[in-house]
C-alpha cells in the first residue's frame, strides 16, 4: 500500500489534508504538490508522509502532479513554518504559502534563475541614432548603447524601466536574455573609519558569527548603524555566507540596495511586494540555492531560504509594519529571532528608539544591547524646542514660530520638513451653518477631503464620493474644512513660499513605483526646500541639506486610548527629529503643541528617548501590560450587530475560568463599523504565556464548530499590536 501525503493547502483551515501519491514521481517534505480540492485544483506542500495511513488510504484522493523533484523548503524552512502556524495560530497552508512568492504557488515548472540581461537589436541602435523616440523610451536606448545591462543594474540606473522595456521590445528594439548567475565583482567604494562605539559594535557581533545570539543595536538616529551592518555584512561574505536585512518599508529599499552594492561591491536580491512577481521568484530561488549572497528585503523576506546562513538584521526593528495585520498574522522581527536559532546565527535587531518588548528582552538578559550615542559628521544633536499653540493665530494649523522658522531655513539656503502624519486635505468637511459633517456610510468615521481630486474619500474602506457643492441638509453653500492633512499644509507652503520648492511625500504622491525615489531626487543638496510628509519620510533618509524639522499635529498622540499610543508618539518625534542636522550643518526641531508640560513631550525633550521608554516600561509592569503580559484578540465582523454579538457571546462561554486567564468582552471594537461591517472583539491577557498557550488552540477547534460561526469572520491574533 502507497503511504500518504499530508499536504498544506492555501485555505484558511487549521488542518492538513490527506492524498496518495501522485502515479509519477516520489513525492519528497517540503516538495510541491497539485492536488484536488473540491471543484479547485490547488498547489500544496508536503508536510508529512505517513506510512501508518495507508490501510485507510483507499478513501483518498490521488495528488495530480508533483511539481518538484527536489524538495522547495528545506528542512529548517518546514520546521520554522510549523512552529509559527502553532504560535500565531495560523492555518498551516497559509504559513507555507507565505514563504513562497506568489509566482511559485502556481502549477508551473520553476523559472530560470539565471541573470536577467537586456539589450539593444540592430532595429533599436537605428532608433537610438535616429533619436525617434522620447521620455524613459530614449533614456533607457541611451543607457543601453554601451552594451547589455542586467535588470538590476537598469533597476539602479533608471528605475522604472521595465514599462519602457516591454514597449521597446514589442517593437523589436530590446531583446531580453538569461545568463548563468556568476559572482560577478563589481566595483566596491571604500569603508569609512568607524568611531570607537561602531568598532565595538562590529567586534562584538562578529566574535559571534556561528553561533545563534540576539543583539540589540540601540543606536541614536544618524548614528552609524548601517555602516555597522555593513561592516558585519562584509565579514559574512567573507566567510562565503548569506546575509539577510530586513526593512520595515518598501520605500527605504531602494536607497539600502544602491549602499549595499557601492559599498560591497555584490549583486544585492532584493524581496517585497513592488517588484514583479518574476523578479520575486528569481531572487528567492537564487537564495535557495546560495547565489544570492546579500538578501535586502520586506517583511516577507523573512521567510526567504537560506542554506549559508551567516547573519540576520532586522533595521527599524520597532517598527509596526513587521506584523502582518491580515491573514496569518505573523511579526517578522520575531520570527527573524526564531529562524537565527534554528539555524545557527547571530540576529542584530537595529532601532533609534526601539520597541519597549525589545528593551524589556536586554534588561531581562535575552539580548545583548550594542549601544551607539554619538552622531559621526554631525556638529551636535538637533535643538529640540516645543511650541505652545494655546492663544496662538494659527494659519492652516501652522503657529507663527513655525513659519517663521521655515522662513530663515530657506532664507539661509537650507530645507525644511513640515511632518503631519494624515494625508489628504482635511480630515472633516462642516457645514458651518447647520453642523453637518460629511460621514462614510459605511464606516463609523469621517471623510476626508481630498480638495486636488474634489473627492471625499474613507481612509478606512476607500469608499469615495464626490464633493458636495453645498450641504445636503440644509441645502446651504457653507461647507467649511476643518483641520489639516498633508494636501491643505502643502497649499498654505506654496502661497506663502512661492519661490521655493514645495514637495508632498505621502501615499497619494507615491503611488507609482519608484515614485518616491523620484520625489527625493529634486531635492538638490545646496538648494532650499520644503518638503511636507507623512511617516514615510520618518527614517532611513538622510538629506544632508536639512536642517528644520516641524512636527504638526503632536497632541493626537497624547490622548488615544490605545495603551501604546504614548510609545508611538515617542519613537515617531524621535525619528522624524532624527532627519535634521544629519549632516554638518546644525540641526533644529520644533514640536507643535497644546499640551506644552505633558510629562511625555517635556521627559523626551529634558532626557532623551531611553529615560521615556524606561518610564513606560515602568508604567506597562505597574499594570500588567505587555511586554509584562501577553495578549490575544478575538475579532469578528459580520452585516449585522446581533451575529457579532452571539458569536463572542458563544466564544466567550467555551473559556475555562482560570485566574490567571483575564478576559475582556465581549465588547465593540473601538471602531465599531467599517466597510459596511458590524465589528466586535474578545481579549484574553495573562501574564503566563503557559497559560495562554495550553488553551489557545482547543479554543480555536471549538470555535470553528460554533454555529453561530458560520454568520461571521472571524481571526485570532496573537500578540496584537493593534486593538482596533
Amino acid at each position: 500500500m502507497p503511504a500518504v501525503l499530508r499536504v498544506a493547502l492555501p485555505v484558511p483551515l487549521p488542518a492538513l489534508f490527506d492524498y496518495l501519491p501522485p502515479a509519477v514521481g516520489e513525492a519528497g517534505v517540503g516538495a510541491r504538490v497539485l492536488v484536488p480540492f473540491g471543484r479547485q485544483r490547488l498547489v500544496g506542500v508536503v508536510v508529512a508522509i505517513d506510512a501508518e495511513a495507508a490501510v485507510e488510504s483507499r478513501r483518498l484522493k490521488q495528488a495530480l502532479r508533483l511539481l518538484d523533484d527536489d524538495a522547495l523548503l528545506d528542512p529548517e524552512l518546514m520546521q520554522t513554518l510549523a512552529w509559527a502556524a502553532d504560535y500565531w495560530l495560523g492555518a498551516p497552508g497559509e504559513a507555507y504559502a507565505n514563504a513562497l512568492p506568489l509566482a511559485l504557488r502556481e502549477p508551473k515548472p520553476l523559472p530560470p534563475i539565471g541573470d536577467e540581461y537586456w539589450s539593444l537589436t540592430l532595429a533599436g541602435r537605428s532608433a537610438h541614432d535616429a533619436g525617434s523616440r522620447r521620455g524613459g523610451s530614449k533614456a533607457l536606448l541611451t543607457l543601453l548603447v554601451d552594451g547589455a545591462l542586467s535588470a538590476q543594474e537598469l533597476t539602479e540606473r533608471q528605475p522604472g524601466w521595465r514599462e519602457a522595456a516591454r514597449r521597446l521590445a514589442s517593437a523589436g528594439l530590446l531583446e531580453r536574455s538569461e545568463r548563468a548567475p556568476a559572482d560577478r565583482a563589481l566595483p566596491a567604494s571604500s569603508a569609512p573609519q568607524l568611531n570607537d562605539e561602531q568598532q565595538q559594535a562590529v567586534a562584538v557581533v562578529g566574535a559571534a558569527l556561528g553561533d545563534y545570539q540576539p543583539f540589540l543595536l540601540d543606536g541614536v538616529t544618524g548614528s552609524g548603524k548601517t555602516e555597522v551592518y555593513l561592516a558585519l555584512i562584509e565579514q559574512v561574505l567573507a566567510q562565503g555566507r548569506q546575509a539577510l536585512l530586513l526593512v520595515p518599508e518598501i520605500g527605504l529599499a531602494p536607497q539600502t540596495v544602491r549602499r549595499l552594492r557601492q559599498r560591497l561591491g555584490v549583486i544585492v536580491e532584493v524581496l517585497h511586494s513592488s517588484l514583479s512577481e518574476g523578479d520575486r521568484a528569481r531572487a528567492w530561488l537564487r537564495a535557495r540555492a546560495g547565489s544570492a549572497r546579500v538578501i535586502l528585503g520586506t517583511r516577507s523576506a523573512v521567510f526567504t531560504p537560506l542554506p549559508q546562513a551567516g547573519l540576520i538584521i532586522v533595521d527599524e526593528e520597532h517598527d509596526s509594519a513587521y506584523k502582518q495585520q491580515e491573514g496569518f498574522r505573523y511579526h517578522a522581527r520575531d520570527l527573524a529571532l526564531v529562524r537565527a536559532r534554528a539555524l545557527g546565527v547571530p540576529v542584530l535587531l537595529g532601532s533609534g528608539t526601539p520597541s519597549l518588548e525589545s528593551l524589556a528582552n536586554a534588561a531581562a538578559g535575552r539580548y545583548r544591547t550594542l549601544h551607539l550615542r554619538a552622531r559621526p559628521g554631525a556638529i551636535r544633536p538637533p535643538q529640540v524646542q516645543i511650541v505652545d499653540m494655546r492663544m496662538q493665530r494659527l494659519q492652516h494649523g501652522m503657529s507663527p514660530a513655525l513659519l517663521a522658522a521655515v522662513a530663515d531655513t530657506v532664507a539661509r539656503g537650507e530645507q525644511a520638513l513640515v511632518f503631519r502624519n494624515r494625508r489628504g486635505y482635511a480630515p472633516v468637511l462642516l457645514c458651518h451653518s447647520c453642523g453637518w459633517h460629511a460621514g462614510c456610510p459605511h464606516c463609523d468615521r469621517p471623510l476626508t477631503l481630498h480638495a486636488g481630486r474634489r473627492q471625499l474619500i474613507c481612509h478606512h474602506c476607500d469608499h469615495r464620493q464626490r464633493m458636495p457643492q453645498v450641504c445636503p441638509v440644509c441645502g446651504v453653500g457653507d461647507l467649511k474644512p476643518q483641520g489639516q492633512g498633508t494636501e491643505r499644509l502643502e497649499e498654505a507652503l506654496v502661497a506663502q513660499f512661492p519661490q521655493v520648492p514645495v514637495l508632498r511625500v505621502d501615499r497619494e504622491t507615491t503611488r507609482r513605483r519608484d515614485a518616491f525615489e523620484q520625489l527625493l531626487a529634486q531635492l538638490q543638496d545646496d538648494a532650499p526646500a520644503i518638503l511636507v510628509g507623512t511617516q514615510m519620510l520618518a527614517k532611513g533618509h538622510d538629506l544632508p541639506n536639512l536642517t528644520l524639522v516641524a512636527i504638526v499635529g503632536v497632541d493626537e498622540g497624547l490622548h488615544s486610548i490605545d495603551f501604546r499610543a504614548e510609545e508611538r508618539l515617542a519613537q515617531l518625534v524621535v525619528q522624524v527629529a532624527g532627519r535634521a542636522g544629519r549632516a554638518r550643518k546644525p540641526g533644529r526641531v520644533l514640536l507643535q503643541t497644546h499640551q506644552p508640560e505633558h510629562p511625555l513631550l517635556r521627559n523626551l525633550l529634558a532626557r532623551g528617548y531611553a529615560a521615556a521608554a524606561a518610564d513606560l516600561l515602568d508604567e506597562r509592569r505597574k499594570i500588567q501590560l505587555p511586554p509584562y503580559s501577553h495578549q490575544v484578540l478575538l475579532r469578528a465582523d459580520a452585516p449585522q450587530r446581533e451575529h457579532v454579538d452571539t458569536f463572542l457571546r458563544d466564544a466567550r462561554a467555551l473559556l475555562p475560568e482560570l485566574d490567571a486567564l483575564q478576559i475582556a468582552g465581549p465588547m465593540q471594537a473601538p471602531m465599531p463599523l467599517r466597510a459596511g461591517r458590524q465589528r466586535g472583539q474578545l481579549l484574553l491577557e495573562s501574564t503566563q504565556r503557559s497559560v495562554l498557550r495550553a488553551m489557545l488552540r482547543p479554543w480555536q477547534h471549538a470555535l470553528f464548530a460554533l454555529p453561530s460561526a458560520r454568520r461571521v469572520r472571524w481571526s485570532l491574533d496573537v500578540d496584537p499590536i493593534d486593538l482596533y
